[in-house]
């Protein structure tokens, strides 16, 4: 039962197989098993490729199932369009094409296949790129925000410095007036004086100054300190709105990327290896020599030809024949008298009725 599906999923003709040898079913059976496990790895493969792009695995496993069923007819067809010739280049050169097609398998079989086995080293080599990309996109946002930053922050240093020069001043007018009081400096007359009176009186309203402008500073520096805390606010905001698509930077073309950078030698044995599998069949036929399956093969298609080509030379021959009686019969025909006196006739009659109608067609316009 199982040598039998396996003969028909290497696509031999299994009417021929019936009365062959247990060696040549064998054969045709393990080349049959080939294709199927290829078809099966396949639908594995792409499964797990479709995952990762859908996210479902019921949508995996259903187009997965599709791919698989879409590589065993292309194998398949490979396998059982490949017929032995006299001669090996004549089979090398038939086989050509397909060992291509097979090539190409061999590589979108093998690919997720890689993925799944190096999946480890592949979500460590997506991770380090997420956080460089997380650090970068915070960059080119802050670069964003940064101008705008910048300035406020200094205008709160524009405002607190006003503040300190205020503040110098008044320290100065207070060591002026106290200078003056102790008589160390101005007129040097120890005692409060009317000279140290006014500079007292200009010291206090610079005072009135100094708290007022302070008043006036911190009120706006509040106000800045709000919109920089609103910029701030802003800035992490994109920052949280951005980090999800940098999350999901986990897709089928990210994760082939990924696997290319990592050494490419493990990667390689693993194509290889598909691709022995995927021609296996076409170089075991290639190398084997003429079975008892492909001379009885040889003889059907062969007496379908002479067939096919005895009823194109037969049709060809009747319709030779065919013309040949036609043109010696109207050969005959033409020498006959009574024929070509009944014809004669005929044209006299037709002749004059072209004329009668012509010459009522005239005498109507008159």
């Amino acid at each position: 039962m199982l040598q039998h599906f396996f003969i028909i999923c290497s696509g031999a003709d299994i009417n021929i197989l019936k009365n062959a040898s247990s060696n040549e079913k064998n054969k045709f059976a393990g080349i049959g098993a080939t294709v199927f496990f290829t078809a099966l790895m396949a639908f594995i493969a792409s499964g797990y490729a479709l995952y990762t792009v859908f996210d479902n695995l019921f949508t995996a496993i259903f187009f997965g199932l599709i791919w698989g069923l879409l590589i065993f007819n292309l194998d398949r067809f490979i396998v059982s369009t490949l017929k032995k010739r006299d001669s090996f280049l004549d089979e090398f050169l038939q086989a050509l094409p397909r060992l291509i097609l097979a090539l190409i398998i061999a590589i979108v079989i093998s690919k997720p296949l890689e993925m799944k086995i190096f999946e480890k080293e592949i979500n460590q080599v997506l991770l380090e790129e997420k956080n460089a990309m997380t650090l970068e996109n915070q960059e080119q946002i802050a670069l964003q925000f940064s101008p705008k930053e910048t300035e406020l922050k200094q205008n709160i240093e524009d405002l607190k410095s006003e503040i300190d020069t205020k503040e110098a001043e008044v320290n100065a007018l207070y060591d002026t007036y106290i200078s003056e009081a102790e008589g160390t400096a101005g007129t040097k007359k120890l005692g409060k004086g009317p000279v140290y009176k006014e500079k007292r009186d200009k010291h206090d309203a610079a005072l009135a100054q100094l708290q007022q402008l302070k008043t006036e500073n911190k009120t706006k520096i509040e106000a800045i300190e709000i919109q920089l805390q609103q910029l701030q606010n802003n800035y992490q905001t994109q920052v949280n709105n951005t980090q999800p698509i940098i999350d999901g930077f986990d897709g089928l073309m990210a994760r082939i990327n990924a696997l290319n950078k990592l050494p490419w030698l493990p990667s390689f044995f693993i194509f290889l290896l598909f691709l022995a599998i995927e021609t296996a069949p076409i170089f075991a036929k290639l190398i084997s020599p003429k079975s008892e399956y492909d001379f009885k093969l040889e003889d059907q298609e062969t007496a379908v030809k002479i067939v096919v080509q005895q009823r194109v030379e037969e049709r060809k021959l009747a319709l030779q024949t065919d013309f040949t009686i036609n043109d010696k019969v109207y050969r005959d025909l033409s020498e006959e008298d009574e024929l070509y006196q009944f014809k004669r006739k005929k044209a006299r009659e037709l002749m004059q009725l072209q004329a009668d109608a012509f010459y009522k067609s005239q005498q109507k316009l008159l």
